[in-house]
């Protein structure tokens, strides 16, 4: 690299450092990424990972394959410290360490599962956060199947064949309703002569699902939800996991060997390491320019950052904010590097939608227009497959698509590993 020129660091090849590097691409600057893979994925399907219904490799992309400008370059590693007064970031791999300086540092490292303190549900729930977590869920939903052939007391059969999702945003109404499809569609044909009868249940701390969205659209998600065959329990809080009991705060008891959690993130614990007092979630709050408060040339975007709009509510933890923010960090980067002025974070609200299986789906768009059943279901899969990184990626998601849609059928149901200990059951 040219030494002459300023140097940018970006930490975490999610959206927000990704759509950041691909903006400095080409430009007078040199560019680092670093991240702890050497893939960028796309998390909004890792739920067709967990449940069958896609190859990992379909929503991976090499990083290093996705530039090719001289003046972007990666490196796999972990970050161990932030020097906010020398610029300089430590990564780490393989009990080997680097030093790594800066003149502008964007950090967009995302954020993890958040179990609100409770440690059962930290040890034995499966989080949903990236594709190791979702090849875990796959493995043991598969191992419990076999498992359940071997097991002839009921109560066990039953919490070895049931499935808790906790959540009802858009990733824990996916994942319930995907993995209804995948037991009552796929795993009842070939177990019919074990008799396993699989059960999948939604639970949700408040009264209604879908909190960001206009109330008609959460009652059609809920009957969508329901006419599928899915148990959704409202305005009951998980109390502990137990065992092979999940035990509600009314007192309710879910037999069951899986959890899965979707009910909460916070920012990576990143956040702690560059020195600011940290908001809600544990996010960094920063300047509309994307800026860190109190720190010179350091920026934060996507689910760490925070950053409140005009009504004072924080922007939400979304790939769209996460691109937007991405952008205007290294535009502002850009404009300092030519002695312009900064500017501020407008968002542009496009809207949101949510899968809930075939044919089901719910979409606000542009907070106007809403959507419902297969109208927003087609809306859900144009979009995903448009944002999908690579051609190879989108033709192979979009065949499986229409395989699953003609068949039921979900190929991606090969056990390559032990059982997972995460599981309470075990």
């Amino acid at each position: 690299m040219n030494t002459q020129r300023p140097r940018v660091v970006i930490i975490g090849a999610g959206f927000g450092g990704l759509y950041a590097a691909r903006h400095l691409e080409g430009k007078a600057v040199d560019v680092l990424i670093i991240d702890r893979q050497n893939f960028h994925t796309f998390t909004p399907l890792l739920y067709q990972v967990a449940t069958c219904g896609l190859d990992p490799s379909e929503i991976a992309y090499p990083i290093r394959s996705i530039f090719d400008a001289p003046n972007i370059q990666f490196v796999m590693g972990k970050v161990t410290s932030i020097d906010l007064t020398n610029r300089q970031v430590e990564i780490a791999l393989n009990g080997q360490t680097r030093i790594e300086s800066y003149d502008y540092l964007i950090v967009a490292a995302g954020s993890t599962t958040n179990f609100f303190g409770n440690s059962d549900l930290e040890q034995f729930a499966f989080g949903l956060k990236d594709l190791q977590e979702a090849v875990k869920i796959r493995h043991h939903i598969l191992h419990l199947f076999e498992k359940a052939t071997w097991t002839e007391e009921p109560e066990a059969r039953e919490a070895l064949t049931t499935i808790v999702v906790v959540g009802g945003g858009p990733t824990g109404l996916e994942t319930s309703g995907a993995l209804h499809e995948l037991y009552n569609h796929v795993l009842n044909r070939e177990y019919q002569f074990e008799n396993l009868h699989a059960r999948v249940v939604l639970v949700e701390a408040v009264d209604r699902l879908l909190l960001p969205y206009p109330e008609n659209l959460q009652r059609a998600a809920q009957h969508q939800l329901e006419s599928l065959g899915v148990e959704v329990i409202l305005n009951d809080p998980v109390d502990k996991l137990q065992g092979n009991q999940l035990i509600l705060k009314s007192g309710h008891i879910i037999p069951t060997s899986t959890v899965i959690w979707t009910a909460g993130v916070k920012a990576s614990p990143l956040a702690e390491m560059l020195g600011v007092e940290l908001k809600r979630g544990g996010r960094v709050p920063v300047e509309p320019t994307m800026e860190v408060i109190g720190q010179e040339a350091v920026y934060v975007v996507g689910d760490m950052a925070y950053l409140e709009d005009d009504e004072g509510q924080a922007y939400p933890m979304l790939i769209p904010v996460a691109k937007q923010e991405g952008i205007l960090a290294a535009q502002n980067i850009l404009r300092r590097t030519n002695g312009e002025s900064q500017k501020p974070f407008q968002y542009h609200d496009r809207g949101i939608m949510a899968t809930i299986g075939r044919r089901r789906a719910v979409a606000w768009i542009y907070n106007r227009i809403p959507l419902t059943g297969f109208i927003a279901w087609l809306a859900w899969l144009g979009l995903h497959l448009l944002w999908l990184m690579g051609f190879r990626n989108r033709l192979n998601v979009l065949v499986n698509w229409i395989w699953n849609y003609l068949t039921y059928d979900r190929s991606v149901r090969i056990i390559l590993q032990p059982q997972s200990n995460q599981s309470a059951a075990d």
